[in-house]
C-alpha cells in the first residue's frame, strides 16, 4: 500500500511540473556586463557564438560594399500607433528597451516580420561616440536598434532568436545636433526608469519618426545580435544617413540611468553600452545607393580618361611644334653701312 501511494504520489508530480508553463530563455543572457569579470571579452566563456562567426557590429568600409540593385525600399506598417495605445519603456540592466505591438510590421525582406522592442546603445558624457556600427572608422554618438523576428517561420523573438532567418534588426545611427521632438517621445520618460527592473506605460507614437530622411538608402549584411547569447540569426539594415539628437537630450542617456536596482547599496552608471567591432572576414556588405560607391569608380575612370587624353593633346602639339622648328631655318641679311661702323 505505501508503494503504491508513494507512485501515486510522483505520478502527480509528473503531471504539476509537465503543466507548468515554460519561460523562454532572456533575449540577451542572464549574467553578463560591458566590463569586468563578465565583460564583452569574456562574453564567449558562457555565451559561445560570442567568439563565433557572422559577428555583429562591424565597420561599414569601402572595400567591403558592394552596390545591390535588387534591394529596394522597406515598407513599413502599422507604425503609427495612437496616444492611446501606449508602450511599455523598460530598464533590463543593460539598456531602455521599449516593447513594440505585434502589429508592426516591415515589408521588403523576403518575409513577413514583426516588431518585438527597440532599445539604444551610447557612450558616456566624456566621450560621446557610443554607436555599434561606424562608417569608415567613425563612431557616432549613439545607434538605435529596432528588432524584427520572423512571423512567417517563427512565433515569437525569442523562439526565433538562435534560428536561421529568425531575426531582422533596423539600425539607426545618431549624432550629436539639433534637438529632436520624436525622440524625446521615448527620453522624457527615462527618469521613471532610472533603475533596473523599472518600467513606466508611455503614450504611443509612429516609430518611423524616429528614422531618418532617405530611408531608402541602407547597408545590408548578415550577423549577430550584438549582446549575448549573440545569435549569428539577424539580418542588418543600418541606415545610412543619421538622425539628430541635441547634447541636452544624450545627457539624459548618459547621465540618468544605472544597471542596478534601486537598493543597490554600490550603484553602477549605466554608459557605454555598446559591443566593439568584430572581424568581418571574407563577407561583403550589399549597399542600396550607388553614389559614393558605383559613381566614385565611374568618377575615378572619367578623371583616368581626361588624363590620358590630356596627357596625348600635350605631346601631340610638343611634337607639332618641333617640326615647325625644323623646317623654318635662319636668314642672313648684309650689314649696312652704317651698321658696320656701329659694331666697329
Amino acid at each position: 500500500m505505501p508503494g503504491r501511494s508513494l507512485h501515486a504520489a510522483a505520478v502527480l508530480l509528473l503531471v504539476i511540473l509537465k503543466q507548468q508553463p515554460s519561460s523562454p530563455a532572456p533575449l540577451n543572457g542572464s549574467k553578463w556586463t560591458y566590463f569586468g569579470p563578465d565583460g564583452e571579452k569574456n562574453w564567449s566563456k558562457n555565451y559561445p557564438s560570442c567568439g563565433g562567426l557572422l559577428q555583429s557590429p562591424i565597420d561599414l568600409h569601402g572595400d567591403i560594399l558592394q552596390y545591390n540593385a535588387s534591394l529596394g525600399p522597406l515598407a513599413f506598417q502599422g507604425y503609427n500607433a495612437s496616444a492611446n495605445q501606449p508602450f511599455i519603456l523598460t530598464n533590463n540592466g543593460h539598456s531602455v528597451k521599449l516593447k513594440l505591438p505585434k502589429d508592426m510590421q516591415i515589408q521588403g525582406l523576403g518575409a513577413r516580420y514583426n516588431a518585438s522592442q527597440l532599445h539604444l546603445h551610447w557612450g558616456d558624457r566624456n566621450d560621446p561616440h557610443g554607436s555599434e556600427h561606424t562608417i569608415g572608422g567613425k563612431h557616432f554618438a549613439a545607434e538605435l536598434h529596432i528588432v524584427y523576428y520572423n512571423s512567417d517561420l517563427y512565433p515569437n523573438a525569442s523562439i526565433a532568436s538562435d534560428k536561421p532567418e529568425g531575426l531582422a534588426v533596423l539600425a539607426v545611427l545618431i549624432e550629436m545636433g539639433s534637438s529632436n521632438p520624436s525622440y524625446d517621445k521615448i527620453f522624457s520618460h527615462l527618469p521613471d526608469v532610472k533603475y533596473k527592473g523599472q518600467e513606466v506605460h508611455i503614450p504611443g507614437f509612429s516609430i518611423e519618426e524616429l528614422l531618418p530622411e532617405r530611408p531608402e538608402q541602407y547597408y545590408r549584411y548578415k550577423g549577430s545580435l550584438t549582446t549575448p547569447p549573440c545569435h549569428p540569426s539577424v539580418l542588418w539594415t543600418v541606415f545610412r544617413n543619421p538622425v539628430q539628437v541635441s547634447r541636452a537630450q544624450l545627457v539624459k542617456l548618459e547621465e540618468g540611468l544605472y544597471c542596478t536596482n534601486v537598493d543597490d547599496p554600490s550603484p553602477i552608471e549605466m554608459v557605454n553600452n555598446f559591443r566593439q567591432v568584430q572581424k568581418f572576414d571574407e563577407r561583403l556588405v550589399y549597399v542600396s545607393f550607388q553614389q559614393g560607391i558605383a559613381l566614385s569608380v565611374a568618377l575615378a575612370g572619367v578623371l583616368g580618361i581626361c588624363i590620358v587624353l590630356a596627357v596625348s593633346v600635350w605631346l601631340f602639339r610638343r611634337k607639332k611644334s618641333s617640326k615647325k622648328s625644323d623646317n623654318k631655318g635662319v636668314i642672313y641679311k648684309p650689314a649696312t653701312t652704317q651698321e658696320s661702323e656701329a659694331h666697329a
